[in-house]
């Protein structure tokens, strides 16, 4: 099995983005959100259409900004952060969903993404 380049792996996560959102757009508006599975299909489609989306805007921001000689930006990087931040956003969306968000839960969430990011940073 041959290992895609940083080019390829951006590609397809640019070729993918919008046919997620497509289908998170088709999806909300055929299917009505009458039991907790529609939610959860909602979300996951969402989580699916943010990675998509961030990953390839994630990893052209920390190859431009963020060049050290200890860092050095992957694909899978940028991944990992667009994946961090979509939890994020969609774990707050369940809150709210829920009626149970507030602004000291979104801190939390964001400290909690910030946290792990510094560390698997730090096990390098």
């Amino acid at each position: 099995m041959s290992k895609l380049t940083n080019r390829a792996s951006l590609s397809i996560l640019l070729l993918l983005a919008p046919f997620a959102w497509s289908g998170l757009l088709l999806f909300t508006r055929f299917v009505p959100p009458h039991s907790p599975l529609p939610y959860l299909v909602v979300f996951i489609l969402l989580g699916v259409a943010l990675i998509c989306t961030l990953s390839p805007v994630t990893y052209i921001i920390s190859s431009r900004l963020l060049t050290f000689r200890h860092y050095r930006p992957t694909v899978a990087h940028a991944i990992r952060q667009a994946a961090l931040f979509s939890l994020c956003v969609i774990i707050n969306l369940m809150l709210l969903s829920l009626r149970s968000w507030n602004i000291f839960a979104a801190t939390i969430t964001v400290i909690a993404a910030v946290v792990i990011e510094v560390i698997s940073l730090a096990r390098k």
